[in-house]
């Protein structure tokens, strides 16, 4: 129980200092079918530090929720790009 408790207490200051999620839109290109927000959602969720995605195929959007001490906006960019769905951050 003590050791347990002693865990506990070594982990606050963890949650404390942990960043808040922020969240960006990429306007995405060269999406034309119906199957490309896979590619581009799976092409996301693989960088480091995502959390959650949501791609909007009639918007040709992406939603990225992500942990700004782990990725960047550039690295999701490059991420979608790579995957041949080049991408920009909405303004």
């Amino acid at each position: 129980m003590r050791k347990l408790l002693i865990a506990l207490l070594a982990a606050i200051p963890l949650t404390v200092l942990a960043a808040t999620p922020k969240t960006v839109t990429l306007a995405v290109q060269n999406m034309t079918c119906e199957l490309c927000p896979i590619t581009v959602k799976k092409s996301l969720e693989k960088v480091p530090g995502v959390s959650a995605v949501k791609v909007d195929f009639d918007r040709k959007t992406a939603i990225v929720t992500y942990d700004a001490d782990k990725a960047q906006p550039e690295a999701l960019t490059k991420a979608t790009t790579n995957a041949g769905y080049p991408s920009t951050v909405q303004k």
